[in-house]
């Protein structure tokens, strides 16, 4: 779903909001998971950033609000996010400084 648009509430190929490419994937994947972020956060368990395994949650603090964006990772340091209004679905890296500043948690379903 790389380079799709993002779009607030969104959750198919047209446009995404980060818990929608979330909820999206998992339900492609065959897994029901809740959908929005918070939901997400509160039926998934945490797990220690060591621990991260490809299609687990990073949840980030963003605009001074706990967990209001999430993620998922993909590995080496890798996830797959809608990061926010006029940009797409996009890969970034936890190393980056930015992320590694407002990434709060770390959670697996």
């Amino acid at each position: 779903m790389v380079g799709k648009p993002y779009l607030y509430g969104g959750g198919t190929p047209q446009g995404f909001d980060c818990s929608g490419l979330v909820h999206f994937s998992f339900k492609r994947a065959g897994l029901e998971v809740p959908r929005s972020t918070e939901a997400q956060l509160q039926r998934s368990h945490k797990i220690g950033r060591a621990q991260l395994a490809h299609g687990d949650l990073v949840f980030f603090n963003q605009e001074g609000k706990d967990s209001s964006h999430v993620g998922l990772y993909l590995g080496s340091n890798r996830f797959v996010h809608a990061p926010s209004s006029g940009k797409r679905v996009r890969l970034d890296t936890l190393n980056d400084p930015y992320w590694r500043k407002h990434l709060v948690d770390t959670r697996r379903f």
